[in-house]
């Protein structure tokens, strides 16, 4: 067994849930394999490259082994390399709070709360 579509593929190394949800990834332009759009029926050999984007995020992975029959996480995690860039760091933005039950804020709260809002900080 050297290829197999891509969407069982997907389903069967727990990428995607379900194989109609990987169907339905490949239906909708979310899987590329080889940077080129593929189809469920698409095949996939050890050395592609698939990219899946799985809810938010957009996995890369290298094909190493294939497997049809879906199997258990450990190994399911030994069929694929997981080349997906590390998401770029979050900025935290600090937000002006005030305690709950403090009541309406003072003159000299409202013009640190202004002065803070007009920094950008």
């Amino acid at each position: 067994m050297e290829s197999t579509r891509v969407d069982r593929w997907l389903w069967a190394v727990r990428l995607t849930k379900t194989r109609p949800d990987a169907a339905a990834a490949c239906r909708g332009g979310h899987v590329r394999v080889n940077d080129r759009p593929a189809k469920p029926a698409t095949t996939v050999s050890p050395g592609d490259e698939v990219r899946a984007r799985v809810g938010d995020v957009t996995r890369v992975v290298e094909v190493v082994r294939v497997i049809q029959k879906r199997v258990g996480a450990a190994d399911a995690a030994t069929c694929f390399i997981d080349r997906t860039p590390a998401p770029p760091p979050e900025v935290v933005v600090p937000v002006a709070r005030r305690e709950r039950g403090a009541g309406r804020p003072t003159k000299r709260e409202r013009r640190v709360l202004d002065r803070f809002r007009t920094q950008g900080f």
